[in-house]
């Protein structure tokens, strides 16, 4: 999965976890797609206290889906609607 694709994926499921000022800077950069600068303009920052903030929001999205494993579930129950295997959701919830 691309890199920004995954990401934004993460953050739909892990988003409360992260703090406003994360959460921020975040979808400022993967939704709006604006540059760090422009970040840390918008937040009254320095640039690289964006790239601090934006780098430990994607550790802790990373951190959570290794843990939880929400996203990696939710593929495979799709997967496994899209072909109608149906016995295959019960298996994924039991992982």
């Amino acid at each position: 999965m691309e890199s920004r694709e995954y990401f934004n994926s993460l953050f739909d499921i892990y988003k409360e976890l992260l703090t406003p000022k994360e959460q921020e800077a975040f979808k400022e950069h993967y939704v709006e797609d604006l540059s760090m600068q422009e970040i840390a303009d918008n937040l009254n920052v320095s640039k690289s206290n964006i790239g601090m903030i934006v780098k430990r929001a994607e550790q802790k999205l990373e951190d959570y889906e290794h843990k939880l494993h929400i996203l990696k579930k939710n593929t495979q129950i799709k997967e496994a609607l899209r072909t109608k295997n149906y016995s295959l959701i019960e298996q994924i919830m039991d992982n």
